[in-house]
């Protein structure tokens, strides 16, 4: 991250021995100082308006649309343009990021690599994806930017702390609705996750549907108290 200028470094849940060691390393300490720690990652990209999980299609079966690296950049800037924020997530070097994690994820990015070995160590593909995404985009003389326009930033994608709140009011309703049985309820979040994050939608599109979920939930608990035969 130091090396291609960088600075925003969440880690969730590190282990605690190896994440002291990191803290000691040459080069990027005010980065590393200044990085945070969160339990969840549900919690670390709550601010973000597009997720990029990582990871190889050898072993899973995307639930997201796919986008391979190289074309990774012109989302990336078109996104940040009109006043998003961007997260890059990756998964631990064992595994690489689980299902339940790239359920808040917008896309799934995959590094092209010979299908002979399709895993890469951790630190290369970082390496190798900041290079893409800021490297080979960057001006000879870097131009400070303006300010955002207001109309951008009201047009910009909800953040994905937004997504989970309504994805946890959509989840309220359905148990209030009898929707379906207990034993499909955490199966029925994260589809629900998966499918919030298909969809388009705009900051004010988000704040209408909450309302309407919101006065669903209230006719249907005033219903369930009233008992059935009242209204």
């Amino acid at each position: 991250m130091a090396n291609f200028g960088l600075a925003r470094l969440a880690v969730v849940s590190p282990f605690a021995p190896h994440w002291r060691e990191a803290r000691s390393a040459v080069g990027a300490p005010d980065l590393l100082e200044n990085a945070a720690e969160t339990e969840s990652l549900a919690e670390a990209v709550a601010n973000c308006t597009l997720v990029v999980g990582t990871g190889t299609l050898t072993y899973r079966k995307p639930e997201q649309p796919v986008v391979s690296l190289p074309a990774l950049a012109p989302v990336v800037a078109s996104e940040l343009a009109r006043g998003g924020r961007v997260a890059l997530v990756f998964g631990p070097e064992k595994h690489g990021l689980t299902r339940e994690d790239l359920s808040y994820c917008h896309l799934l990015m995959e590094i092209p690599t010979d299908p002979g070995q399709p895993s890469m160590n951790l630190g290369q593909a970082v390496a190798v994806s900041l290079y893409e995404l800021v490297a080979r985009d960057r001006a000879p003389q870097p131009v400070e930017a303006g300010p955002v326009p207001e109309s951008a930033i009201a047009d910009a994608s909800p953040v994905s702390g937004d997504l989970d709140l309504l994805t946890g009011l959509v989840e309220q309703a359905m148990r209030a609705a009898g929707y379906s049985p207990r034993s499909m309820q955490q199966a029925n979040r994260h589809d629900l996750r998966l499918l919030l994050r298909r969809l388009v939608f705009t900051r004010h599109d988000i704040r209408r549907i909450l309302g309407l979920f919101r006065r669903i939930l209230w006719k249907l608990d005033r219903d369930r108290q009233n008992g059935p035969n009242q209204k």
